[in-house]
Parts: structure tokens; C-alpha cells; sequence
């Protein structure tokens, strides 16, 4: 039978993205840390990319799974394109460039496991983030804007 503190410890974990800042990633895109995961090594973003815009191609170790809540896009190595309700599975060890379409923003939801490591024209690895970079990134944008940040480590 388990105590209150085991089924404390097992409760639900509800997140508000209204509640979290927009962080800067690449140039005008910018996300919203949900969660990081420092057992599994997961992260949870929204993402907020003006029209248009292409990011840096990226090379994932984990796998990672895309929904598309608004807007749409694609990457440039593939013939599809995803739209609001579109959900995009990527491989482990998948490289690819995104590049935004049409004229309103893309927002996507994005489970990331493992790392990402951005690439140059060259295919030389210029950034890489994973659930600490993310997690810093959020602090350090709290700490300079004076804003509580959420724990959103906490399970």
C-alpha cells in the first residue's frame, strides 16, 4: 500500500505555456521551455518561428516528435509539409534544415530526447542544446528580465 508521499510524488505535474516568457533561439524564433528532463535527458518546447524563416540545419541523436499547432513548414531535404494538426516523427541520428511557409507565424510543440546539434555550412557542428542548455537559457532569460522562473524539472 502506498503512503501520501508516494502518491505525492506520482501526482500529475500541470504546466500553463501562458505563465512562461518567450525565449530567443535563432534570429527572431523564439520557445517556451514546458519542461526539461534531467533523468531522461527530454525536453519539451513550444516553438515560435516568423514566416518564412529558415533555421539552421540540425543533426538529433534522439528522437524527436513535432506537432504543428499553427502555420506551416517543411524542411528542405523533403517533399512534405506539415500544417496545424500535422505531428512530424524524427528519427535518432535524422539531419535536416526547417524552413517556415506562408504568411502567419509557426508554432509547434516539440519532444526532444537527447541532444541537437546545429551544423554549418559545412556540416561542422556550430551549437548544440539538449535539456541543460535549454534549462539555462530559461534561467539566465528569467534572472535578466526579473521574473520567478517555474521549475519545470519538477515531476
Amino acid at each position: 500500500m502506498s503512503n501520501a508521499k508516494d502518491v505525492a510524488a506520482l501526482a500529475a505535474n500541470h504546466v500553463s505555456p501562458d505563465d512562461l516568457p518567450w525565449i530567443p533561439y535563432f534570429g527572431d524564433a523564439k520557445f517556451k521551455l514546458l519542461k526539461a528532463n534531467p533523468v531522461t535527458g527530454q525536453n519539451l518546447t513550444i516553438l515560435k518561428v516568423p514566416p518564412g524563416m529558415q533555421l539552421p540545419a540540425h543533426f538529433h541523436s534522439g528522437t524527436v516528435i513535432v506537432y504543428t499547432i499553427q502555420g506551416s513548414w517543411r524542411y528542405l531535404e523533403d517533399d512534405w509539409i506539415s500544417r496545424a494538426g500535422d505531428i512530424v516523427y524524427e528519427p535518432a541520428g535524422s539531419k535536416h534544415t526547417p524552413q517556415g511557409l506562408g504568411d502567419e507565424d509557426v508554432i509547434t510543440l516539440n519532444i526532444v530526447e537527447g541532444t541537437l546539434d546545429y551544423l554549418g555550412e559545412n556540416g561542422e557542428i556550430i551549437a548544440r542544446d539538449n535539456w541543460e542548455s535549454f534549462l539555462k537559457r530559461y534561467h539566465d532569460y528569467c534572472a535578466a528580465e526579473g521574473i520567478e522562473p517555474t521549475d519545470v524539472t519538477k515531476f
